[in-house]
């Protein structure tokens, strides 16, 4: 179970603090479609273990952004789905999925080979910035 903060000084550090971590963001946006059983979400959050699964969800119901609905049958069935503040919360994580979907193949880049990766960015600045010309013949060498 996560240390609650007393205090946040800003938005952002509020909004960290409680999605915080690797998991618990992937796990909101699994349940943006709907109602998700435990088994459903183990399985569309990929790589993260029955443990961590339910540690998180506890910390997210806690915060008010999960509701976890138990029915007492058996064999016992137990969903979860967004509370209101966990929407207006996956509201705000699209626009972050939309930037990673836009910046997946640089991010990838940068983590195989970070100075390759950063030299393709620098001259892309560059080269966006300056006009367009044929490469002079010392500039051809120069690369070789």
């Amino acid at each position: 179970m996560k240390v609650s903060k007393t205090s946040h000084y800003c938005g952002l550090d509020a909004a960290i603090d409680v999605i915080g971590g690797k998991w618990k963001a992937l796990i909101l946006w699994e349940l943006h479609d709907g109602v998700r059983r435990f088994g459903e979400l183990r399985r569309g959050v990929t790589g993260i273990s029955e443990k961590m699964l339910i540690q998180q969800l506890r910390d997210l119901e806690a915060d008010g952004l999960v509701h976890r609905e138990a029915y007492h049958e058996v064999p016992p069935r137990v969903e979860y789905s967004l509370t209101d503040f966990g929407v207006s919360l996956n509201e705000v994580l699209l626009p972050l999925c939309e930037w990673g979907e836009r910046h997946m193949d640089h991010i990838q880049a940068m983590r195989r080979c970070p100075q390759s990766a950063a030299e393709t960015s620098v001259t892309s600045a560059t080269t966006a910035s300056a006009p367009t010309s044929a490469p002079s013949t010392s500039d051809r060498s120069l690369r070789a």
